[in-house]
């Protein structure tokens, strides 16, 4: 898997939370939703490999996590978000509510509410979590 095809799969998965929203299926489309920003991250990851490096062990075997705030540190941009964040509190208000999904969403059911406040946070053009990343993949 490379970082065109982690880009692609950020796009399809926030696609498909955008159709389980529209399909009143709020569980699915909040679990979805979080996999967009990991998958997203992932692409930003990528971008740092070179592609006749010998990879980090060590590195590869951290980026086996779904947890936003591993990845971005991961992915070398966690002193651009806090630069970020610390300017713009509504990126800051939706990258923490990005922080609180977990893979383990997927046993959790997730309200009408509770499903469209974390795609808006995710998806919102000015201050969505998704749009700051993609200017960084």
């Amino acid at each position: 898997m490379n970082r065109t095809d982690l880009q692609r799969l950020a796009e399809e998965r926030i696609e498909e939370a955008a159709l389980l929203l529209i399909a009143t299926k709020y569980s699915g489309a909040y679990y979805l939703t979080g996999y967009a920003i990991e998958f997203a991250l992932k692409a930003c990851i990528a971008k740092l490999t070179n592609q006749h490096d010998f990879y980090d062990w060590a590195i590869a075997k951290e980026c086996f996590t779904h947890q936003p705030n591993v990845l971005v540190k991961l992915a070398g941009l966690r002193p651009q978000l806090d630069h970020d964040i610390a300017k713009n509190r509504d990126l800051q208000a939706n990258w923490a509510i990005a922080c609180a999904w977990t893979e383990a969403s997927r046993y959790e059911f997730h309200t009408k509410d509770e499903a469209e406040t974390f795609f808006e946070a995710v998806t919102n053009p000015a201050h969505g979590v998704l749009p700051w990343i993609r200017t960084h993949w």
